[in-house]
């Protein structure tokens, strides 16, 4: 039998607290904020990434964001915003965590459903009015043919302000999911210290995006990808996590509130985080059924 460092019996103690216990628990390592619905969630995404880059421009500073590709659902709601209320991101660098690769390592064309660069581009930069865009140069993608290249330009950018994105089934963060094969033996510190690398998926992941993008077309989703490592995440000044996905997340939102900190969850590298936050809708937040 594999080794696990969850404790069983600890995890269904943890799956027993209630919603409403959650914020502010003595036990919890990671601040949390619940609000009512999917919606609420995403509209505090939205406003946050907002917020944020309208407070550096009054100040003439630059920002200096990490951002995801999922969730999806915040990012036509801020090009929205920031094309109603004109907000400028001349001044912006955004850092895209990680890209899909088929399954020979390469980046899938932009007009293909599986790539995230395509997708932000017909989603956000080609919604943003020209004047107010980000400019191409500050738009950063990861490459399978420059794994360094993210790392360069976040140094060159003078780091990163807030680390913006959502949690995987397992508690991955971008694409650092828990090494599930035998070898190599992956620790704490190795996994801390990751960087920007090509990455297998695994199975839960894939299985979880063919149920929701795919009919359950396990066969068309990929099984590769590129990632940002938890060293250029946890570096930021600030982490921000969403989740909206209900029962799919209760078990890695209590690993990561709760828990030890472990590879198995990547999510629970945030408790040695200064600043780091997970903001969650109602559903993400209740035990599971059999816990009432």
């Amino acid at each position: 039998m594999a080794y696990s460092a969850i404790d069983a019996a600890r995890l269904e103690q943890w799956l027993r607290v209630g919603a409403d216990r959650l914020p502010g628990h003595p036990e919890a390592r990671i601040r949390l904020q619940i609000l009512p619905t999917p919606e609420d969630v995403h509209r505090h995404f939205a406003q946050s990434v907002f917020d944020e880059i309208a407070a550096n421009n009054r100040e003439g500073r630059p920002t200096r964001l990490i951002v995801p590709c999922g969730p999806r659902e915040p990012i036509p709601i801020l090009a929205r915003m920031v094309n109603e209320r004109r907000l400028s991101l001349r001044n912006v660098h955004l850092f895209h965590m990680d890209e899909h690769l088929d399954w020979q390592g390469r980046p899938y064309p932009l007009d293909s459903p599986w790539s995230f660069e395509g997708w932000w581009r017909r989603h956000f930069y080609d919604v943003v009015d020209p004047e107010l865009n980000v400019p191409e140069s500050q738009r950063h993608f990861p490459s399978p043919y420059d794994l360094d290249g993210m790392a360069r330009a976040i140094d060159a950018a003078g780091g990163i302000d807030t680390a913006y994105g959502g949690i995987g089934f397992h508690g991955h963060i971008a694409y650092n999911e828990p090494p599930l094969a035998p070898w190599p033996v992956v620790s704490a510190e190795q996994f801390r210290q990751s960087t920007t690398r090509i990455v297998s998926l695994n199975v839960d992941t894939i299985i979880a995006m063919a149920q929701r993008e795919a009919g359950g077309a396990v066969q068309l989703v990929p099984t590769m990808a590129i990632t940002l490592g938890m060293r250029e995440i946890l570096a930021a000044r600030r982490i921000r996590l969403y989740s909206t996905t209900g029962a799919w997340k209760q078990t890695a939102l209590r690993i990561a509130l709760f828990g030890p900190v472990t590879v198995e969850y990547p999510v629970t590298f945030l408790q040695e985080h200064p600043d780091a936050l997970i903001v969650v809708d109602r559903a993400t937040a209740e035990p599971p059924e059999w816990a009432y």
